[in-house]
Order: structure tokens, then sequence, then C-alpha cells
């Protein structure tokens, strides 16, 4: 037995004490993951649970529905607005820190609920590490239950556990929540968490895999992968993407030419990655799991 073989039936022997989990899931890797574990250990007294708000694109909403589908797992979802919060909206080093406690906060309702007694997330061994993470206090101060962290269980092991489970989401990169493209001290508002999913939507769309649309107040910095950057050079492209981020209420777009990059808006802060978790956000944490 290896060493990842060890830790996954470590992890559900522990999730085996439990009567019922809740499983805060955004449908990244890192709660994918922790939603397989549990619905092995537990079966239909494992739940995964979707917050859904104005941050969460509504392709990664019917990504997560597909996943827990995948997973067999009974799939829930809720509602809330970040948007409700002032300290959220003022966009400070403690955005996410106010996110997760809100996101975070509405699972622990649904979870009682239904009378489950545990929330569990996503949060891997290695995301403690990876500098300011103001959203995993929210995890400490909530008290909800970290399978993978408590086990020691990495973000590469994290993918190996999804390819023992052959799901689909295995090397999905992290995704991050809207507000993360727009730079720290900037006002976070619903006109411009709409246009950024709008223009990333285009970017999906049109073939690119790693890439961030940032709002700079109107101004649109396009990121792309390094091995996607030549054809983001290319003219024909740059009056496309030009003509329809403005028509979607841009003021200016550029490329940035170093390319995609986690915490560009905000280099002093390491990403907050979720499964927003996702996390893989509080995405995948991947839902946001996510700050980058």
């Amino acid at each position: 037995m290896t060493s990842v073989e060890a830790k996954r039936e470590a992890a559900i022997e522990d999730l085996q004490e439990f009567d019922s989990v809740l499983i805060a899931f955004s449908g990244g890797v890192d709660s994918s993951v922790v939603a397989a574990l549990a619905h092995e250990a537990l079966g239909e007294d494992a739940v995964a649970c979707t917050a859904k708000s104005e941050t969460l694109p509504d392709a990664e909403l019917t990504e997560a529905n597909r996943v827990a589908d995948e997973i067999g797992i009974r799939y829930e979802t809720v509602s809330f607005s970040e948007l409700d919060s002032e300290a959220f909206i003022e966009n400070d080093g403690e955005r996410c820190y106010h996110c997760r406690s809100m996101r975070l906060g509405r699972m622990f309702d649904k979870a009682r609920e239904l009378d489950i007694g545990v929330v569990c997330d996503g949060t891997n061994a290695s995301d403690p590490g990876e500098g300011h993470r103001p959203g995993l206090r929210a995890v400490e101060e909530l008290d909800a239950y970290s399978p993978l962290l408590e086990h020691g269980i990495t973000k590469e092991e994290v993918r190996e556990i999804a390819r023992h489970y052959d799901l689909s989401v295995a090397d999905k990169p992290s995704m991050a929540c809207l507000s993360s493209r727009i730079p720290t001290g900037l006002e976070v508002t619903e006109e411009k968490l709409s246009r950024i999913e709008k223009a990333e939507t285009l970017l999906r769309t049109w073939g690119f895999e790693q890439f961030r649309v940032r709002d700079h107040d109107g101004l649109a910095r396009i990121e792309v992968g390094e091995d996607e950057l030549e054809r983001a050079l290319d003219a024909d492209f740059a009056a496309a993407v030009r003509d329809h981020l403005t028509d979607i209420g841009f003021d200016h777009v550029t490329l940035d030419l170093e390319g995609y990059r986690t915490g560009s808006v905000s280099p002093e802060d390491a990403d907050e990655s979720t499964d927003a978790e996702t996390a893989d956000d509080v995405l995948d944490a991947d839902y946001p799991t996510s700050d980058d």
C-alpha cells in the first residue's frame, strides 16, 4: 500500500466515525475528492452543497452539479450575497475572510436544516504554507472539518486520489472566485463581477484554457497562459476581443505580456484558492474554495 492509499483509507475511516457530513462543494478537485471520500464512507449520509452567489460563475455552478452527479453524492445548493457585506465590498486584504465566513456560514445553516452535525471543506495540506490565506482563518473559527488537511494530503496527492476515483476534474486548475480579478482596494460591485464573467466566458468559448480577465475600474487586463500567448497576440484576435469586451462594459482592453500568474492584482498577497473551493476554490479550497 502506498502512502497516498494509506492516507485515503485513513480519511475514509475517520469520516465513518460521523453520522453524516455536509461538504462545502465547488466541483473543483479538492472538494470533489472530499465528496468522493465522504460518499464512500457514508453513502447517502454524505451531502455535497454549493453556495450560489454573484462571485460564482454560472458555468462553475453547472460544473459542480455535473461532478456531484459523477460522484453519485446527494447534492444541494444554498444562496447568499457577498455584496450584502460592506466589509467584502471594500475589498481590503481580508476580503477572502469575509467571503469564506459568509459562504461557510450558509453551509452550517444548511447542515442544521438537514440535521447534519459536521461540515467539511477542501483545505489540503499544501494550503497553509502558501502565504497570506485569510480564508483559512474563517475555516478555523467556524470549526469546519478538513479531512485532507487532517491527514496530510497535499495538492498533488489530492490529484492522485482524484484519479483513483476516475474524477474528470483530477487535473482541473484551481478556480478562484470572480472578485479575485478586482485589485485590492477597488470596490467589488455587481457590474464588475458581471462583465468579468462575460469576458472570461468569451475567452473560454474561444478555446483559451488558462486565463484571467482583471478589472482595473473599467480597464480589462487579460492574462493568458504562456503557451497561449502567441495566439492572443494575433491581430485578428486583438481586434475581436477589444470589440467584444468594450461591448460588455469595459472602457479599455489590454493584454498582459507577462501572461497568466496568480495573485497579480495584489502581488503582496498570495492566492486564496477554493475549493471555491472553490478552492480548489473558496471555490476550490477550489471555490472558494480562492483568491488569485
